[in-house]
């Protein structure tokens, strides 16, 4: 798949470095900002959701109006099962008027849980959290992970790798960290200056496809000549199959499904070798 590709598009955030444990110090100052009386079911269901004992996983939709967890067709965005935060399963006539429509993910209403950032900010909101306050904990997460005592690991052999793909490839970086976070991120892995183009503040995956089709035209490739690499489903990997991209999915977890041009590894590592 790799080697017959003009076009790369990579994630950045548990694509190009593979390390979790931000994730728990966001969920440490989510819970900070949630009531005294709540702060052990927080840890009770962060940990059960980590642990996949609990029904939101990465994959769903987190409803913040109804205090819902959401199954919907990654590819095409309609609602399939719906269940509450506690696992009690709706009627099928109670979903059909809540969604009568495909979702459209606005981070106001409709979280998609692509990743494992979103798992933590969706406890924090069952819980009453605010999202401006997520905001700052997020912000704070980012800052801590900018300096030393966060310990960044380098995927082995991706650097050779990507310098290798460089020569006859276009390398882009889609992300939705914000600018600033991407070049220090770069740098503290070594990965600076491998990619031909940067796009940040990247807002997927409501505007995933619209990213894909500018690189397309931009450098006048057809679907079929890209691959979209990245950690997260309904972010990087059913948009691009769904415009006839391969892609290949990062999942550490067993997946139990399978798709044409898509292909499913635990660590960038399998395809840099």
């Amino acid at each position: 798949m790799i080697e017959k590709a003009a076009c790369l598009i990579f994630d950045l955030d548990g694509t190009l470095y593979e390390d979790v444990d931000h994730f728990q110090y966001y969920a440490n100052l989510l819970k900070e900002r949630v009531s005294q009386n709540n702060q052990r079911c927080f840890d009770e269901d962060y940990k059960a959701i980590i642990n996949g004992e609990h029904l939101l996983t990465i994959g769903k939709i987190y409803d913040m109006e109804h205090d819902a967890i959401v199954t919907v067709d990654p590819f095409t965005s309609k609602v399939e099962k719906v269940t509450s935060w506690y696992g009690d399963l709706w009627d099928r006539e109670a979903v059909r008027q809540a969604y009568p429509h495909k979702l459209q993910y606005d981070f106001e209403q409709y979280i998609a849980i692509g990743d494992g950032w979103w798992l933590p900010f969706a406890v924090a909101m069952h819980y009453g959290v605010r999202i401006e306050e997520a905001r700052e904990c997020y912000v704070k997460t980012k800052d801590f992970m900018a300096t030393e005592e966060f310990l960044m690991t380098k995927t082995k052999g991706l650097k050779a790798a990507l310098e290798r793909w460089k020569e006859d490839k276009l390398l882009v970086l889609l992300t939705n960290s914000e600018g600033y976070d991407v070049e220090s991120i770069l740098n503290r892995i070594d990965l600076s200056g491998l990619f031909h183009d940067h796009i940040s503040s990247a807002f997927k995956p409501q505007k995933t496809e619209d990213h894909l089709n500018s690189i397309l035209d931009r450098y006048h490739l057809n679907p079929e000549e890209v691959v979209s690499i990245g950690d997260n489903f309904l972010n990087e990997i059913a948009p691009a199959l769904n415009m006839g991209m391969k892609a290949i999915f990062v999942q550490p977890t067993e997946v139990a499904f399978e798709y044409p041009d898509l292909q499913v590894v635990k660590s960038l590592e399998e395809i840099c070798t």
